[in-house]
């Protein structure tokens, strides 16, 4: 409750944004650069004289979306991938050496690459983020289709001639569901801490564009004098990752019907 509740505050901030703040997140103001925190500018201003509270809730759109992007889009890859390889055998090699050579990359490396070769914008980082993580969910659905499609309601299921794809989908994915929900809930936190350092890095979304990445990028230099300017974003990350992590822990506790029966 408490990581949906972080949650909340920053979805809705990042929505409801126009209406929090009367600042343009790019409007200049070279005579009040690096002002400190006061009542005018809640967290200070950036060395452009930028409103540091504003830019910070316009940038947690852009995390949050690439965040939800990336889960969604990672879990139809994996789950594709995973069904294809864990209930066909003759694919099953073939899915597995592609997700064991997808996961022998270091993350971050892969995503400089693909963001490189596709381009820098909020959709090539949601499709490259995607393509590195849907590996994660993929094993998971892989594993689980092992196990279920041995099961007797499966080849009963056979037996009476249901079809293929009917018995993937409503005998296969019906009971997979709390694993991959648990699992998206940590590509998301993944995802955002990985946008964060492609925006660090220069090799994300457009610089113009305000991300928690680009803000820890550009206050870095200015971290003895202004450290408002890093302090922000940083924070701001940490809490939203935080809540993911906690509340991919409370799916997982909750939905498993031994643990939660424990509980």
């Amino acid at each position: 409750v408490v990581g949906l509740i972080i949650l909340a505050v920053f979805a809705f901030a990042a929505v409801f944004a126009p209406w929090i703040t009367s600042f343009d997140p790019s409007a200049l103001s070279v005579r009040d650069r690096l002002t400190p925190p006061n009542a005018t500018w809640w967290l200070g201003t950036d060395e452009f004289g930028r409103d540091v509270f504003t830019r910070l809730v316009y940038a947690g759109r852009v995390s949050l979306l690439v965040g939800a992007g990336v889960a969604f889009l990672s879990s139809i890859i994996g789950i594709v991938l995973g069904l294809l390889g864990g209930f066909f055998r003759r694919l099953d090699g073939i899915v597995s050496r592609v997700i064991d050579a997808m996961m022998a990359f270091p993350d971050i490396l892969l995503a400089i690459s693909l963001v490189a070769a596709l381009g820098g914008s909020v959709a090539n980082v949601i499709i490259a983020l995607s393509i590195v993580y849907a590996p994660r969910i993929a094993r998971i659905v892989r594993a689980s289709t092992l196990v279920i499609r041995e099961l007797t309601y499966v080849e009963a299921a056979r037996a009476l001639g249901v079809s293929t794809w009917r018995i993937m989908l409503n005998h296969l994915l019906r009971n997979m569901v709390s694993p991959i929900i648990v699992q998206a809930t940590f590509v998301f936190a993944y995802a955002m801490l990985a946008e964060a350092g492609l925006s660090f890095l220069g090799v994300g979304v457009d610089p113009e564009t305000p991300t928690w990445g680009t803000m820890i990028n550009a206050g870095r230099q200015y971290i003895g004098d202004a450290g408002w300017m890093i302090m922000s974003p940083g924070l701001s990350i940490t809490a939203c990752v935080l809540a993911l992590q906690i509340v991919g822990d409370g799916l997982r506790d909750a939905l498993d019907p031994r643990i939660s029966k424990e509980l």
